[in-house]
């Protein structure tokens, strides 16, 4: 199963750079099935850019999260524990291969009614 994930173009772009290796989210999926994770680069993209497979889901203490994910989170610790603030719980996404597509899909005109999902979607 994918999920389709909203992400800003600036850590979308990392991702498929290979400096972020990590996309951290307040929740897990409740779906256990996900195996693939689909990039929505937010405005002023607005474009499915590409997807990755996900290697491993992490969930922990934020600072336990930080510790293992800071060389390649591609954020700093200061924009992660704001993120994190007032939790218990930080969610790490482990990026594997990702694939950059060659033509980025408009979804607007592949999908009728598409909406950019606040966090993600099943896909």
């Amino acid at each position: 199963m994918k999920v389709l994930l909203s992400i800003k173009p600036e850590y979308a772009n990392k991702i498929f750079s290979g400096e972020k290796k990590f996309e951290f989210r307040k929740r897990a999926f409740r779906n256990l099935e996900v195996h693939t994770v689909v990039v929505y680069s937010t405005m002023p993209v607005g474009r499915i850019i590409g997807e990755f497979s996900i290697k491993q889901i992490h969930q922990d203490s934020p600072k336990s999260i930080w510790s293992k994910t800071k060389r390649f989170s591609g954020i700093d610790e200061g924009f992660f524990n704001e993120y994190y603030d007032g939790r218990d719980l930080a969610v790490a996404i482990e990026v594997n291969e990702p694939n950059l597509y060659k033509r980025p899909i408009n979804p607007k005109e592949e999908y009728k009614n598409f909406t950019a999902p606040q966090s993600f979607m099943y896909w």
